[in-house]
């Protein structure tokens, strides 16, 4: 109850953000781990990149903007990526109410020993049988 009071209060004083052609803004990037493609790369790589000038507005939220042409191909490279499990690290039974599910914890290819993830153990048969 108190979060959703909160909320209410916060959201009297939030209003849409809404742009017009001819503003310039930022754009969110989320550059993927290891590809260097906005500058420098790892911690460093940028979170934003702009400023861009809105072009026109083509949605509700969505706008056309000025790229610079080296954004051309940001979307047409060819990266396949295909996780593949190297090594079942360790085995568990997890049980809510009186039923056990089998899960495996994976070690990923090109990942490290602490990124490895727990699975069920059905799906990881399924995929890679």
């Amino acid at each position: 109850m108190k979060a959703s009071r909160q909320k209410s209060y916060a959201d009297l004083k939030r209003k849409p953000l809404e742009f017009e052609e001819g503003n310039k803004v930022f754009l969110k990037v989320a550059p993927m781990k290891g590809i260097m493609r906005f500058g420098k790369k790892g911690k460093l790589s940028p979170r934003y990149v702009g400023p861009f000038e809105i072009l026109e507005r083509v949605g509700p939220v969505a706008y056309r903007l000025a790229l610079p042409p080296e954004f051309s191909n940001v979307h047409v490279e060819d990266l396949p990526y295909v996780e593949e499990p190297l090594e079942i690290l360790d085995r568990k039974d997890k049980v809510p109410r009186n039923r056990a599910i089998p899960l495996v914890k994976v070690l990923w290819r090109n990942h490290s020993s602490q990124e490895a993830s727990w699975e069920l153990e059905s799906d990881m048969r399924a995929k890679f049988s």
